[in-house]
Order: C-alpha cells, then structure tokens, then sequence
C-alpha cells in the first residue's frame, strides 16, 4: 500500500502538471532530432546518422526524465516542506517509500522517451522498438530515478541539484553513446565511458532497434547500478530515521 500511496502521488502531480511535463519532455529533444539528424546529413556505421540518433535521444531522455522527476522534488520536499519528517512517523515502511519513488520516476522517463518514439513515427526511419525496447527504458529510468534519490540526500540547498546535473547528468547526455559512438574515444575514457549506465542503455537500444542481437550483460550492468543506488538511498533514509 506505501508503494501505491506514492505512485498515487505522482500520478496527481502528473496530472496537475500534465502540460508541463510534456512540452519539457519534447523540446529538447526535438531540437536535438533537428540540428543534428536533419539539420547534418550524414551517415554513421554505413546507416543515416539519424538512425544512429534516434535512440540514444530516447535513451538520454528516460534518463533526463526520470532524474528531474525525483531529484527537485524530493530535495524540495526534504529541506523546506519537510516532509521526510512525516514520512517517518508514518506507517509506511521506508524501503517502499524509497521503492515508490524509484517506480514513479521510471514511469515518468518512459513516458517522456515513449513520446519521442511517437514522434520519430512520420519519419519512416524502420527502426523498430519493441517490448524489450520498452523494459530497458523502464530499466534506465530506474536507475536514475534511484540516481535523484541519493542526489536529493545530498544536496545542501536548492541550488545543489541542477549543479550535480550539470556536472554529471549532461556530460552524460552527450558522451554516452548518444550523438557519437564510444569507440572513437581515446584508449582508457572509452571503457570508462562505455560502463556508464546510459552508454549500456543507448546500444542496447541501438541493437534492437537496427534488428541485431543485443548484449544481456548492458542489462545486467544497468541492475547492479540499480541496486547499489538503491542501497545507498535505502542507507541514507534509514540513518535518517535513527538519528
């Protein structure tokens, strides 16, 4: 029931900023779409460049859109509105408190990258996405909405959070295998790179996308990620409750 009191909520603030989140979710990307599939004509690994695009523009946006939908609101809700405070008076168990918050935002990521499918739609690129596609997008957000978790822990002030994105969160977006392949990387920032969660989310999506078999170990490296952020979320609210 904790689970589902707070996937209710995000789905009444879904609702309330329905406008919002949406026109968020497209812009960016759709501006990405343009000036670099359409507004670039070029090729990459022998297909249209915006064949090689496309995905890791969905992939970067489930990570976007799931990371945004924790990280604010959480810090909000914990440095002014406190409401951590009553969460732990609650009878809702923490770990589904924490569980809530990661499912919620995953929703959230797919949402935003399912839009972008549908907008890519009309371009006739035959690309195909499928019910895979669609786990390891839910998988992504997961991630990073555990990622937005531990991050509003951390953050001090209100001001920490787009820090942290700026410094983690948009490198990502540009380096991880989404507007250019990590294997023309130098020796050593390749791999490094290449482990990072959004680099794994973008070729898997690739793969599949362009009809090639795809690596299970991508999936298998993004639930560890899962897991250990996940821990660490768990680890901070329980040290909460106790102090």
């Amino acid at each position: 029931m904790g689970i589902l009191t707070i996937l209710w909520e995000k789905w009444v603030e879904f609702r309330r900023d329905f406008y919002k989140i949406t026109l968020a979710a497209i812009i960016a990307p759709l501006m990405y779409l343009v000036v670099f599939g359409m507004g670039i004509q070029t090729t990459s690994h022998g297909e249209p460049y915006l064949n090689f695009l496309i995905p890791g523009v969905v992939a970067l946006t489930t990570m976007n859109g799931s990371f945004n939908a924790i990280a604010q609101n959480l810090n909000v809700q914990r440095l002014y509105e406190k409401a951590f405070d009553q969460i732990m008076i609650s009878p809702t168990p923490l770990w589904q408190f924490i569980l809530g918050q990661i499912i919620g935002g995953s929703l959230r990521g797919l949402y935003a990258g399912a839009i972008i499918l549908l907008l890519v739609i009309p371009i006739g690129t035959g690309l195909v996405f499928n019910f895979v596609s669609v786990a390891v997008m839910f998988l992504n957000g997961a991630v990073f909405s555990a990622v937005g978790v531990v991050v509003s822990f951390l953050a001090k002030n209100h001001a920490d959070v787009p820090r942290f994105s700026n410094y983690i969160i948009m490198p990502m977006a540009y380096l991880c295998n989404t507007f250019f392949s990590t294997d023309r990387m130098p020796a050593g920032l390749r791999e490094m790179v290449a482990a990072l969660p959004l680099s794994q989310t973008s070729g898997i999506l690739r793969s599949i996308a362009c009809g090639e078999s795809w690596n299970i170990l991508g999936v298998v490296i993004l639930l560890g990620y899962l897991a250990v952020f996940t821990g660490i979320s768990l680890g901070f609210i329980y040290k909460k409750q106790t102090m």
